[in-house]
């Protein structure tokens, strides 16, 4: 008689996404019973359950494999996952701290909002983790589906309701890609474990002329890039990022993005090394445009929200340099990168929140005209901020726009490095803009109306020290970030 015999389950593995799911389904229940004036109070236990899941992660660091393994190898807790982790909780509970005050502010305080934003930090955990093309896609469709009513949050807003449908729509047609491309490695390789997949590359060379095997990498980057936010692939993103509420925005810019650069690298590096040269010109073509079309259009917006959701498609192209690069520098750097964006990009949108009246009619640049005199502590972070953003020293984002220029020099990649400077050097323009008119045009605005809460106090002070400290003091993080990589 044949015995059955039950695969290793393992929740050590993914322990810091069960903590997520439990805390944001018990918040469901409180919902019911938290009057609406009292929402505040699930915004501060989210916050609690996004604490203990990152002592979690932390304790799970440099754990042995039979922690790190579970649900018979779909999943694996390793170092590299554990980083990414981090990142997502970093911006969730960045965002779940500047998310109550906006929110009552707008009136849309529902307290659906933060299981939400759990669940989605849970499906971007799945896909660091996902050692297996299914699990990464069950992943990434539980962040898709959270982002896309994230997104909408706002009902009264038809910004906002067109935000959550455009994104919807084109987030859909993405996954399409994705799963298509998924399909056709599991046709060429008759398996969907990433390591499985590189194994039958390894053992048949012929594999990796297989068209099959070809056309299914090159739709799984097209969904990929499509979630990082990649050009061509990024016209969802300045509408989707200006409709939807501010918080939600600073959290779509950081978090999601982290994780589409995550599962990239995992089935790229690991699952097709064989199609190297292949993905690596690929990559190329994709770091420049996304690096040339986020500056160039970021030039000319006059819309805050819009010019940092340019930005942060640039953002996303300096990482590609990395990624291109195609070594342990690289994967490095993209890891300090990425902890780093979220810092300065959530830090920004946390006084454009503040800055920002009921129904944000005054989001232009033009509406920051004398902030360094009304608020210049405040005035003076926001510059500290868009200072990160443009890469200047002493500030993480010089750090990691360093690192990540410098493993694709090893790697022989002079003239992206040159194209990727010459786009840092024409961003600091847009923000030079608005430090111009905080500090250098007389004011128009008292900015009475402005309210700064313990949450988004202590959100901007955790955002200046992730700012600082990597910048001033790199080897900490960069230490942590080598021992993560994956090559």
């Amino acid at each position: 008689m044949e015995t059955l015999v039950m695969p290793a389950i393992n929740f050590a593995a993914i322990m810091p996404e069960t903590i997520l799911s439990i805390v944001a389904m018990v918040l469901l229940l409180l919902n019911v019973f938290v009057p609406g004036e009292q929402k505040a109070y699930l915004a501060y236990l989210s916050f609690i359950g996004i604490v203990v899941a990152f002592f979690s992660v932390v304790s799970g660091w440099n754990a042995p494999l039979a922690l790190q393994e579970g649900f018979n190898g779909s999943v694996l807790q390793d170092n590299f996952s554990l980083f990414f982790k981090a990142i997502f909780l970093v911006s969730a509970g960045l965002a779940v701290l500047i998310s109550d005050h906006y929110m009552a502010k707008e009136e849309c305080n529902h307290g659906e909002l933060y299981p939400l934003i759990l669940f989605a930090t849970a499906g971007m955990m799945l896909m660091a983790s996902g050692t297996d093309l299914m699990t990464i896609f069950l992943g990434l469709e539980v962040l898709s589906v959270s982002l896309y009513v994230l997104a909408g949050f706002n009902r009264s807003d038809i910004k906002s309701n067109e935000a959550g449908l455009k994104y919807f729509l084109l987030g859909a047609f993405s996954t399409g890609f994705l799963l298509y491309g998924m399909a056709l490695t599991y046709g060429a390789t008759g398996t969907t474990k990433i390591a499985k997949i590189a194994a039958a590359a390894a053992m048949d060379g012929a594999l990796a002329n297989n068209p099959m095997f070809v056309v299914g990498m090159l739709l799984m980057a097209v969904g990929f890039s499509f979630k990082i936010a990649a050009a061509p692939f990024h016209m969802w993103t300045p509408d989707v990022y200006e409709g939807a509420p501010t918080p939600m925005t600073a959290f779509m810019s950081a978090g999601p993005k982290a994780a589409g650069f995550a599962a990239f690298i995992r089935v790229l590096v690991v699952a097709m090394p064989t199609l190297k040269a292949d993905w690596s010109d690929l990559l190329w073509i994709l770091a420049v445009l996304t690096m040339t079309v986020g500056n160039i259009i970021a030039l000319s917006q006059n819309n805050i929200k819009r010019m940092l959701a340019y930005s942060s498609i640039a953002h996303a192209g300096y990482a590609l340099v990395g990624f291109t690069a195609g070594n342990g520098e690289g994967t490095a750097g993209i890891l300090f990168y990425m902890l780093s964006y979220a810092f300065m990009n959530i830090g920004a949108f946390a006084i454009i929140i503040l800055v920002g009246k009921k129904g944000e009619p005054n989001n232009n640049v033009e509406d920051y005209a004398g902030f360094g005199v009304k608020h210049p502590v405040l005035a003076m972070v926001l510059a500290l901020f868009l200072f990160s953003l443009a890469g200047m020293p002493p500030t993480a984002g010089f750090v990691g726009k360093f690192y990540l220029f410098s493993a694709a020099l090893k790697s022989g990649y002079v003239w992206l490095v040159v194209i990727g400077v010459l786009n840092s050097a024409a961003s600091v323009y847009y923000y030079l803009r608005v430090m111009v008119y905080m500090y250098m045009k007389d004011p128009v605005e008292e900015f009475d109306w402005m309210k700064l809460s313990p949450a988004v106090l202590l959100s901007i002070t955790i955002s200046v020290v992730g700012v600082i400290v990597p910048g001033v003091v790199p080897s900490i993080i960069l230490q942590l970030a080598q021992k993560a990589i994956l090559l």
